[in-house]
């Protein structure tokens, strides 16, 4: 006997019903499980961020002090930034430290990674290994044996250049050498960036290098054209993780030099002013203010990153 279908509604639904029920099931266990971190988004990040941004239009304060309570105070707190000379400073300082920091973070990283994959070094995974450790020691740990090796009268570089007749500068009381022994000190922290240099390096194709040689390319030229284009995503990731580093810079200028920025605000970075706001002077509002200020300035200057990568970084398939 022939059965005749005359409509959509005459298909067998079973199959179908089956796999839109197995589908509802599948999404109802995927929100439930996803919702204690929906949850944890919204309470711990959505709404104090939202708080946080309401709070730099009043004059709240962490304790108060002249019983007047909190008040909307408008853009006053925004104004006061470009008229606070301890921003002023705290910027400048910020910036020179970025300037002199940003290059040092990338280069030295990519060159100690460059050397860590040579075929011809022996021991590279010891060497590795060396590099790496530092980035394993607790920080603050870390900053006291710096403060003691700095030290411009018993520091232990301060002994060895005068044991070679030369004369110590106060590496971490002089206004100019501040940043610069800062940067000495963030070079202790590269082992990550070596890592993951090493890994963009391993994954260059040995075809590129093999087609680069048998064309009669030199060491530099493989390196420009073949090595740099490969690991160039790497780079850009690597920046832009130093650049939102370096908006939230405090712990290290803090240990070694106090909240003051010392000496004489040389190394007082825009987050110290923030946090002396906040922390000693109670000015949550105008902390506030400051906060997202600080983010404002990195999120367009990502941005700008983000803009110029169409230039310089190359991905080996393209973007969706």
């Amino acid at each position: 006997m022939t059965t005749i279908f005359t409509g959509a509604d005459d298909l067998p639904s079973s199959g179908l019903g089956a796999s839109g029920t197995l589908a509802r099931r599948e999404r109802r266990w995927g929100l439930l499980f996803v919702t204690p971190w929906l949850l944890g988004l919204l309470f711990f990040f959505i709404i104090p961020l939202s708080a946080s941004l309401a709070m730099s239009f009043t004059d709240f304060e962490l304790v108060d002090q002249d019983g007047k309570g909190t008040s909307f105070v408008g853009l006053d707190n925004w104004q006061r930034i470009f008229e606070d000379p301890d921003v002023s400073n705290g910027l400048w300082v910020t910036f020179k430290f970025a300037l002199m920091f940003l290059p040092v973070s990338t280069l030295l990283p990519l060159g100690a990674a460059y050397l860590l994959t040579s075929k011809h070094l022996w021991g590279r995974s010891f060497f590795r290994v060396l590099f790496y450790l530092p980035s394993m020691v607790p920080l603050v740990a870390a900053m006291i044996i710096w403060r003691f090796y700095l030290n411009a009268e018993s520091g232990w570089l301060a002994r060895m250049l005068g044991r070679s007749g030369i004369g110590s500068p106060d590496f971490l009381g002089d206004p100019n050498w501040v940043l610069p022994s800062l940067i000495l000190i963030g070079t202790w922290g590269i082992g990550n960036g070596i890592i993951i240099f090493i890994a963009a390096l391993n994954g260059v194709p040995k075809e590129l290098y093999e087609a680069a040689e048998i064309d009669g390319a030199s060491r530099w030229n493989k390196f420009r054209d073949v090595t740099w284009p490969m690991i160039s995503p790497i780079t850009f990731y690597n920046l832009i993780i130093t650049l939102v580093g370096l908006g939230q810079y405090f712990l290290v200028p803090f240990i070694l030099n106090g909240v003051e920025g010392r000496p004489q605000g040389a190394s007082r970075f825009y987050t110290m002013v923030f946090f002396q706001e906040t922390f000693s002077f109670f000015q949550a509002g105008y902390g506030t203010a400051l906060a997202w200020a600080m983010f404002i300035v990195v999120f367009f200057l990502t941005v700008l990153l983000f803009w110029s990568a169409k230039f310089w970084v190359h991905y080996e398939f393209e973007e969706r």
